[in-house]
């Protein structure tokens, strides 16, 4: 499955591909750079790795830039259990349609494997925008310092319409 996002003359702009292990840098720099964990969330990805064997074990899909394959943003989704594992969009890159593009993407991936639903238990300043693209809050989840030490918002996006 592809998905882009086209520029007004009409040619592609973004392209949705699966993540290769030349990506793991890229992703890793993409996180542990993210505005959004800054301040008291900054410990949470400071030494955060995405290594070629977690892009090999799972569903990692990137928003890559048409003209020089620029990483722009990417996902990871797990199918057992259901859930989005990570989504991080270039500080850059926020506000042009990325985020939501990887959501209609992974509902996507997620339809085609068979999932009614996906979890998502959110970083808590993003999930005013997990809520914007479908996502229904489902509850809490606690913190567990030192690892996280905050509750997060638990999330689920309804993938297969209900019969």
């Amino acid at each position: 499955m592809t998905a882009s996002i086209t520029r007004p003359g009409g040619d592609p702009a973004v392209t949705v591909r699966r993540a290769t292990a030349r990506d793991a840098r890229r992703l890793t720099r993409l996180v542990r750079g993210s505005r959004a964990y800054e301040g008291p969330y900054a410990a949470m990805v400071a030494s955060y790795r995405v290594g070629p064997d977690y892009i090999e074990a799972h569903r990692v899909f990137v928003a890559a830039d048409d003209a020089d394959d620029r990483v722009l943003g990417f996902y990871s989704l797990l199918l057992a259990p259901p859930e989005l594992d990570l989504m991080f969009v270039a500080n850059d890159a926020q506000g042009l349609g990325i985020g939501r593009l990887l959501v209609a993407h992974m509902r996507g991936e997620a339809r085609a494997a068979g999932l009614a639903e996906v979890r998502v238990v959110a970083h808590p300043p993003a999930e005013g925008f997990y809520r914007s693209v479908g996502a229904v809050r489902t509850g809490t989840v606690p913190a567990r310092p030192p690892a996280v030490a905050w509750d997060r918002p638990e999330l689920v996006f309804p993938v297969l319409p209900a019969v």
